[in-house]
């Protein structure tokens, strides 16, 4: 009885932590579910839910030193459990105090983002202490606090339990196990409780505040590394080849072979044949979102608008830049789990626009202010048909270094020098710019650019300032013999910051996108396109007839659909034209009218919903059979 009263007294401790991380996400976005009709106070009902699966979980270690520990080795085990809960304990504080400013920031709950990029140290350090200085010190002031209280409180705790017949407390475990296994499960049905549990409401906010932080991190590492085998069990079941079929029609892609080797590589011919070899410039912009197009942030880049082919409904795939280099470089859609920029099969032999262009001879390049290894990006561009890679450490007296490297005007200038040399050369290139200044914590240069806010470190500078690096690329670019053979692509990968109510917030895919250069049109394309349809149009501007893979059309292109596939965490919503069906794991699909910029159910449009699995099923599969070629 000893046992079952000391763990329920530290299961009490752990519920209350979450407890009272959970009434105060309930408190601070009350308004953001209060005027939906669900019953927003069985939040803390499912919530306990998650948070006895958690607590089961951590609590199974102190269980097994308690049942089977000699009476002979009770200090030993005493102070082991003690260290144990004050480590359990202390880190619980943390990652509830961690779940605000990454709810601010991400607008939900932590998740595999909290912890995939541990492997870059520096960056994320230097990025906490300059944007997450008073979080910190609050976190590790209450784990401070309790760990003195804990330890002064605690010193023979666990002893009199320890100290009684070992036989007694054997007794106990197999009850115990019971119990602490049907808090795991948490369900008396077929498959265990997840945390499609805590989705009980149609509101999205309300689900977060309802999981349980610790729970959504470690869940989601487990489903990260189980996409490419267990993708199918967690959306649901759909043959290959049906998805594949259901993919060519939405697509309208035609000329094609399912079953090849590359399924989707088909013949695109040109619109505008040219003898000449055209360079291509891809100038991919960080966090770049469509609300901040106006007049006060983004002058530069609405004058060139007048210049150019400019894509009003152009919408990203995700929210992460790895989603945007893939769709932009590559022309691909966010394939489940980590990006394919990041994963083993497509660190060569995937295509890119590189691994197109360089056997025609062209010499293809990456241009980046930051270390190009974040991300793995080096790796995936050296590997998929870039020559050459500048980063960081090849800029000679740059002009300003943020956090995450040089600004985007040493970016600019750098990239106009080599444009310039390679074109003395006679030789014909392609190159993806990545900029980085937008991107958190916001340190540009002074003196640049008319602030939108005085004196402090915001998006909006940041914006305003990756703008003005924008304006100043294509000002220089201008004088130089380069340009007049040049097609430039400007386009965002995501947005800065994708949050909202709905269960995909639609209206925060929506990027600026630009094409512009001699033979290019100035005009306004109005119809829905897809980053993978901007560069498919890219390339068409290019000249020459071309055979991809590319999962889009050009504009050009009698085949060109008003669809989009966006991913928002593991959701995924298929937009064809203003109707939306989204697919969500372990949940039934729905169907969604996209109005005044949010998602209203409506009837079940079940053909949609299935081509939405499609999508997610056939990304996976020619992820994990290397089809993309």
């Amino acid at each position: 009885m000893q046992i079952a009263k000391k763990l329920f007294k530290y299961y009490l401790a752990i519920i209350a932590i979450f407890f009272i991380g959970r009434v105060a996400l309930f408190t601070i976005y009350f308004d953001r579910f209060s005027n939906d009709e669900v019953n927003y106070y069985l939040s803390f009902l499912y919530g306990l839910k998650m948070d006895t699966i958690v607590a089961s979980m951590l609590l199974v270690i102190p269980l097994i030193v308690l049942a089977f520990t000699p009476s002979n080795l009770a200090k030993i085990s005493n102070s082991f459990l003690r260290l144990y809960f004050v480590v359990v304990l202390g880190f619980l504080i943390y990652i509830e105090n961690a779940t605000f400013p990454f709810f601010n920031q991400y607008d939900v709950r932590p998740n595999f983002k909290f912890v995939e990029y541990l492997e870059y140290p520096v960056e994320v350090f230097n990025m906490l202490i300059a944007d997450f200085k008073l979080p910190l010190a609050i976190a590790f002031s209450m784990i401070a606090i309790f760990v003195w209280f804990f330890m002064r409180t605690t010193k023979n705790s666990f002893i009199e339990v320890l100290q009684t017949p070992l036989k007694s407390r054997a007794l106990w475990f197999l009850p115990l196990a019971i119990l602490l296994f049907i808090g795991i499960r948490s369900s008396f049905g077929h498959r265990p409780a997840n945390i499609s549990d805590a989705m009980y409401s149609t509101n999205r906010v309300l689900n977060e505040v309802t999981k349980n932080s610790l729970y959504s991190v470690g869940y989601a590492i487990y489903a990260n590394k189980q996409y490419s085998s267990k993708v199918i069990k967690l959306y649901g079941k759909m043959p290959i080849d049906e998805a594949k079929k259901r993919v060519q029609n939405r697509l309208g892609i035609r000329g094609n072979d399912l079953n090849s080797s590359s399924p989707y590589s088909r013949l695109e011919k040109s619109h505008f044949p040219t003898p000449k070899k055209r360079n291509l410039v891809i100038f991919l912009q960080e966090s770049l979102g469509y609300q901040f197009v106006t007049p006060q942030i983004t002058p530069k880049l609405l004058k060139l608008k007048k210049e150019g082919l400019w894509f009003s409904e152009a919408y990203s795939n995700g929210t992460r830049s790895v989603r945007g280099i893939a769709g932009t470089s590559a022309g691909f859609l966010a394939v489940p789990g980590k990006g394919v920029v990041k994963r083993t099969k497509s660190q060569n032999g995937f295509f890119t626009f590189a691994s197109l262009l360089k056997p025609l001879g062209y010499h293809t390049m990456f241009l980046y202010g930051g270390e190009a290894r974040f991300d793995n990006m080096r790796s995936w561009f050296l590997g998929n048909g870039v020559e050459e890679i500048v980063e960081q450490k090849d800029y000679k007296n740059p002009a300003f270094v943020a956090t995450w490297g040089v600004s985007d005007e040493d970016l600019a200038k750098k990239a106009n020098e080599r444009f310039s040399q390679l074109y003395r050369e006679g030789k014909p290139f392609a190159s993806l710019m990545f900029s980085s200044s937008n991107h958190s914590p916001f340190d540009i240069p002074k003196g640049r650019i008319e602030e939108v806010k005085k004196g402090v470190n915001c998006v909006e500078n940041a914006v305003k300032y990756a703008d003005y690096a924008i304006g100043e690329f294509f000002k220089e670019a201008k004088k130089l013999p380069y340009y007049k053979d040049t097609i430039f692509v400007v386009v965002a990968d995501h947005n800065v910051r994708v949050y909202g109510d709905d269960v995909v917030p639609v209206n925060m895919f929506h990027i600026p996108a630009l094409i512009i250069g001699d033979g290019v049109t100035p005009k306004v394309y109005k119809n829905l396109a897809s980053q993978p349809d901007i560069l498919a149009t890219a390339l068409d501007y290019l000249g020459k007839d071309f055979t991809y893979p590319i999962l889009g059309h050009s504009i050009f292109s009698d085949d060109k659909k008003d669809i989009n596939l966006m991913q928002f965490n593991e959701n995924y919503a298929l937009r064809v034209k203003d109707k939306v069906a989204v697919v969500v794991p372990n949940q039934p699909a729905q169907t969604y009218k996209y109005v005044n910029e949010h998602l209203k159910p409506i009837e079940h449009d079940v053909e949609l919903e299935k081509d939405a699995l499609a999508f997610v099923v056939t990304l996976n599969y020619l992820y994990d059979k290397q089809l993309y070629h």
